[in-house]
């Protein structure tokens, strides 16, 4: 039996990979920084009190 058949098959090897990776040499990708907790808490209650808001509109 060929057993070279079954299964997946074998992925591409030494491939290049898209532009969105960085390649050997290119500079570091600046991440933004994290949002602080205090950050955090401001965005949550902004965005409940929209909700809130738009529900008082509906009734």
């Amino acid at each position: 039996m060929d057993y070279s058949k079954s299964g997946n098959p074998k992925g591409t090897r030494h491939t290049l990979r898209g532009p969105d990776h960085a390649q050997k040499g290119a500079p570091k990708a600046t991440t933004p920084p994290r949002e602080t907790k205090e950050q955090l808490l401001a965005r949550r209650k902004a965005a409940a009190d929209k909700t809130a808001a738009q529900k008082e509109d509906k009734a």
